[in-house]
């Protein structure tokens, strides 16, 4: 039985004849990136401290053999709507133990959240889900998503390739520690890739590093422009990636030199300027050529 205070918990269940009824824990406070648009005032503080109780259950769900897999904003729900509300982990539908005999390789997820790994098609491990935690770190420091382009393809070449900034002005303000924080988690390699265990020991995290200054204003906005209807919400399976893959015909494979992003690049931003839809319908690996 899973049991930690940042998981909606499974209350019951009733089965009928033709229909089996999950009852779910209630939580009344909404998605993440909602009440963080409505707040007044909003720190790197506040995102750390956002980020622990994540990194916290994600460690317990680790622990116990359960790899989530699509970890993203809408799926962090605060547990009720006061100020200092704990944040909720929910929606374990692409949930998959670990150790079970069958290798994990289905390319599923949610596109602008998932490991180089995922859509390189290799089998791959609960490291997707530290993956996953940096990038949604780095969205909640400026407001907009590290991967961006108008071409799905290009979207998934920049994931496979790591490719991201911490782009001026948005970054100005905010400190290195945070940066290098959300580096270690969005390491290309798995192998290289911070656990949870070793991401709640970092200073950003465990330590005084995280900075008090209010960048609500910046980070709202941001959030506002790139995720009102975005593709980030929705979940995909193999066969979309895989076509788009095959289109690519990328000349570097992925077993090519790592890429980390370098904080004090001077690169153009990509900050995106809106987003985007996206229509995957979910498919079984098996319907994929």
């Amino acid at each position: 039985m899973i049991k930690h205070e940042n998981i909606v918990a499974l209350e019951d269940i009733y089965e009928s004849s033709n229909h089996l009824y999950l009852i779910m824990q209630l939580v009344s406070g909404g998605e993440l990136f909602d009440r963080i648009v409505e707040k007044g005032f909003y720190t790197e503080m506040d995102a750390s401290r956002l980020i622990r109780q994540v990194l916290d259950a994600v460690n317990y769900l680790h622990s116990m053999g359960i790899v989530h897999r699509d970890l993203k904003p809408e799926n962090l729900l605060y547990f009720n709507p006061h100020d200092e509300s704990k944040i909720m982990i929910s929606d374990f539908g692409l949930s998959k133990m670990e150790g079970t005999g069958d290798v994990m390789a289905t390319a599923c997820g949610t596109p602008g959240y998932v490991a180089p790994e995922v859509l390189a098609q290799k089998p791959y491990s609960k490291a997707v889900d530290c993956w996953s935690i940096g990038v949604i770190a780095y969205i909640l420091l400026c407001g907009y998503p590290p991967f961006y382009d108008e071409n799905d393809s290009k979207l998934f070449e920049q994931i496979l390739k790591a490719d991201y900034e911490f782009d001026a002005p948005y970054w100005d303000d905010i400190s290195d520690s945070a940066k290098d924080f959300i580096s270690c988690l969005m390491e290309k390699d798995p192998e290289k890739r911070f656990t949870c265990d070793q991401a709640l020991q970092h200073p950003w995290i465990a330590g005084d590093t995280a900075l008090c200054k209010n960048i609500h204003e910046s980070v709202s906005r941001q959030m506002r422009k790139n995720f009102a209807k975005s593709k980030w919400r929705q979940a995909f399976n193999a066969t979309a990636v895989i076509r788009h893959m095959r289109r690519l015909q990328l000349g570097t494979s992925f077993g090519s030199n790592i890429h980390s992003a370098n904080p004090s690049s001077n690169t153009q931003s990509r900050a995106p300027a809106k987003s985007q839809s996206v229509d995957c319908a979910p498919l079984s690996l098996k319907d994929c050529e």
